[in-house]
Formats: structure tokens, sequence, C-alpha cells
């Protein structure tokens, strides 16, 4: 495996030794971890990717009764919907591993979305454990978008990195798609967070947040910065090729 460590970023050379650093991550944390597994997942081609990697090469390996498996965001759609972040992770993973179905924990993008957010809010609230008055998941999966977003926090929403709310509504700012996404204090009380980005089409918005370069601060994803765990960017060679070690 071959990339560039410092205890914030991780450069890999092909997406595939992204996947494998990204499932060590998972091994490890499992192990040192008493209970249950408290990871919330992403959408998007990365991670179903990712998710696929496993499936392939860490189906035995990971203990997966002891994951309890959240959302970071979904969109509002029914679970079989082509949308839903939940159909691609269970299609790409769950449907392909022995994890528990009482493990399994997605938000209900059919329901109305003030209900599912109470609903969500409540959930992670119950199975999650607090740390500094906010639930605290062992391990965010975050991406992020051409336009800054991450989870479902688009441009504009950066107030949700100040509220006491667990989740919240939001919209997609082109498409006017309803989202429910985590807030950023319960984003950044997580023990580790691990962006995940390829491509050379976010090569400028890595270089920009990692530098803290021009308007960087219009990005919410710039917001991350967990307060009592760890950050990684987990990304491959072309959406760095604009950093400097």
């Amino acid at each position: 495996m071959e990339f560039i460590v410092n205890s914030k970023i991780i450069i890999s050379s092909t997406i595939e030794d992204l996947s494998d650093t990204f499932a060590k991550l998972i091994i490890d944390g499992i192990g040192k971890c008493e209970g249950y597994f408290y990871l919330a997942l992403s959408g998007g081609s990365t991670p179903k990717f990712i998710f696929e990697y496993l499936v392939e090469n860490y189906k035995t390996k990971i203990n997966w009764n002891k994951l309890r498996l959240f959302w970071g965001d979904e969109r509002c759609v029914p679970p079989d919907n082509a949308d839903s972040n939940y159909k691609m992770a269970y299609d790409s993973l769950i449907s392909k591993i022995n994890i528990p179905q009482e493990n399994i924990f997605r938000i209900k993008g059919e329901l109305k979305p003030d209900e599912e957010v109470k609903n969500y809010s409540h959930i992670i609230s119950e199975k999650v454990p607090f740390h500094s008055g906010f639930p605290q998941f062992d391990l965010i999966m975050l991406g992020l978008g051409e336009d800054g977003h991450t989870a479902s926090i688009f441009p504009g929403n950066q107030n949700l990195f100040h509220v006491k709310d667990i989740c919240a509504v939001t919209e997609h700012p082109v498409t006017k798609q309803k989202r429910i996404t985590i807030t950023g204090e319960v984003i950044n009380n997580t023990k580790l967070i691990v962006f995940l980005v390829v491509g050379e089409n976010k090569k400028n918005i890595i270089d920009d947040i990692l530098n803290w370069k021009n308007d960087f601060k219009k990005f919410p994803a710039s917001y991350i910065d967990p307060h009592n765990g760890k950050l990684i960017w987990l990304i491959d060679k072309n959406a760095g090729r604009l950093l400097t070690h």
C-alpha cells in the first residue's frame, strides 16, 4: 500500500488502497471497543465501491455483530428508490454480510421529513452513547460535494454546526429535494470522522479546504473539526493532486 500519511491526511494511490485503509480503520475500531461499534454511513459512488470492496475482501474478517449501522443523511425517498442511501448500502453491503437486522437503523425517507427528523433523533438518542451532551458515534463516513457540502449540510446551512438538534431537514439547492441529515454538532462529537474523497474533480476544493485558501469557509466541509476525536481525510492521488507534503 502506497500513501502519504500525517495526522490528518492519507493519500492512497488507488481506490482499492483507500478502501483497504478504511477497512482496517473499522477493524481497529471494533477491536478497541468493549460493546457495539457505532458507525454512520454515507451515500455516493465512493462509499458504494468501498462497501463492495468490504464484501469481497473482508466479509469474514469483520465482526459484523458488533456493528450498529446508522446513516449520516438520507434523501426523502422510499427505501426502494434508486436515490436512497439505504438502498445503495443494502444492495452493495448489508444484503451480502451476516449482520443482525436489529443492528440496522435506517432513516425512513418515505415519511414526512419533519416527522422522521424527530423519530431518527429519538432513535439515535436511545441507541448511541452520549458524550459532552451529544450522541457520540465511533466513526462517521463523510463525502465531499463539489459545492463543499458534506452529509446533507449544504452551503448556506452553516448554522447546523451550532444547533442543539441531533437531526435536521435540509434541501438540495439545485434539485430542491428534501434531505434529512445529522447536524454538525453530532458529527463533530464523533470519535473518528473519515472524509472519503476520490477524483480529480475534487482537487481544487480539497486544496482550498485543507490549505485554508480562497473563500474556504463558505464550504460546510471546512467546519468539520471533531471536539473529542480525530479527523482523517482519506483521498486518492487525483483528489490530492494539488496538495504539497
